[in-house]
């Protein structure tokens, strides 16, 4: 073939469509969702452009590794478009077709999305995603379309987990506490923090193997903190070593085919001082009285009304890190987010049936006071028509997670 005669993209189906997290009827579900959104917009084409978008509504869960990535939705079609690198694989793990483009020449990921869209005057975007250079090729090679943000109405839509969502929500949750175990039973003094997190990531990694075959096994971490390195929620693994009178973090992600879920704890090695002791039953007290307020009907922003009311009267509302809980489903720490549904002040979202949130109140006390680190719970809840389940069970608090030394 000569270079001139190399395509700017193809299809090709190498092998057999793979099992995908969910059903076909669940992805039918989610699309014929999302086009009544068209509908309603007057959008005759959606662009998905986002991981965990594209995840949902096609079952691909792309890596980018700076290579744009998109899935094209119109009234009868729904497109992945994925780069050339990652051979059939795009088209495997996607529920319907998938485009493939090449690197021979700039650009061929806007000349395959042209291909799906021929003279579109108005075009569903994620707004959230879209970079301004995504957006000058886009009007460039679809000639200016008419752009309608449909990133909210993504988010609200994923918000809601199917039957299918929730129970490999629960089997996230068991998998976590599984990684749980392995960290405590990690700890002692002079372990590393590396060497506690890879306990706890190798025992989820396997039994995901064991009891999800199908799944893509990727993405699984752990997050082990020690002393000062509690302070942030998302601080990186370390090389400390663990020391006699160490506050610590537990973190457990499972990741199942894209799906994020989480156990956190905090723990001690070793009898905690009073003023750490304090901090912590206010903390674990307060994680008790937010499990109390997830029901259906409740607001966001009420419930975080409560907490701080609650934090105050214990004087330490001053100490409180972020909000106090978040949804679930397609989503990482590098990838998407349903914010629409945390419970901050400033949202004032209704929980409903189907809506699975965490509750995980944290606490940053400052180096230079008593009992300084970070102290947080955190548990998962599925909001059902009569009250909510929470599906975490590992224990927390200090009758629990001292550690002997």
């Amino acid at each position: 073939m000569d270079i001139a005669d190399r395509p700017d993209f193809f299809t090709r189906q190498d092998g057999e469509k793979a099992t995908l997290p969910f059903s076909h009827e669940e992805y039918r579900r989610r699309q014929a969702a999302l086009r009544a959104v068209m509908e309603e917009l007057d959008i005759p084409a959606v662009l998905l452009t986002s991981m965990h978008n594209i995840a949902y509504y096609s079952g691909f869960l792309y890596c980018s590794f700076g290579r744009p990535y998109g899935c094209v939705v119109t009234a009868d079609d729904c497109v992945t478009i994925s780069a050339n690198i990652d051979g059939s694989q795009p088209w495997r793990r996607s529920t319907d077709g998938n485009i493939i483009y090449t690197d021979w020449r700039r650009e061929n990921f806007w000349r395959a999305v042209l291909s799906t869209l021929p003279g579109v005057g108005r075009l569903g975007v994620e707004a959230d995603h879209l970079t301004l250079a995504m957006r000058e090729k886009l009007a460039g090679f679809l000639d200016d379309p008419e752009l309608v943000d449909i990133a909210h109405d993504t988010m609200r839509l994923r918000m809601v987990k199917s039957g299918e969502e929730i129970a490999l929500i629960r089997e996230g949750a068991r998998i976590a506490d599984l990684g749980g175990q392995a960290v405590f039973d990690a700890i002692r003094p002079g372990v590393r923090e590396i060497d506690v997190a890879m306990a706890g990531r190798d025992a989820m990694e396997a039994e995901i193997a064991r009891s999800h075959p199908d799944s893509e096994l990727r993405d699984t971490w752990v997050w082990f903190q020690s002393g000062l390195n509690t302070d942030g929620a998302h601080n990186p693994v370390t090389t400390r070593t663990l020391e006699p009178g160490d506050i610590l973090s537990l973190n457990c992600f499972p990741m199942i085919s894209g799906y994020y879920t989480a156990l956190e704890r905090t723990l001690f090695l070793g009898e905690p001082d009073p003023a750490s002791l304090r901090l912590w039953e206010i903390n674990v007290a307060a994680h008790e009285f937010g499990l109390s307020l997830i029901r259906p009907g409740a607001t966001c922003s009420c419930i975080c009304a409560e907490l701080n009311r609650f934090l105050a009267d214990h004087d330490a509302l001053q100490y409180r890190s972020f909000g106090y809980g978040h949804s679930f489903g397609i989503l990482s720490h590098y990838y998407g987010r349903e914010a629409g549904l945390e419970l901050r002040e400033d949202i004032d979202t209704v929980l409903e049936p189907g809506m699975v949130v965490s509750m995980e109140p944290m606490l940053w006390a400052p180096q230079a006071m008593p009992g300084a680190g970070g102290y947080r719970e955190h548990d998962i809840l599925v909001v059902y028509e009569d009250g909510a389940e929470n599906i975490t069970k590992f224990p927390y608090g200090p009758g629990s997670n001292i550690i002997p030394v």
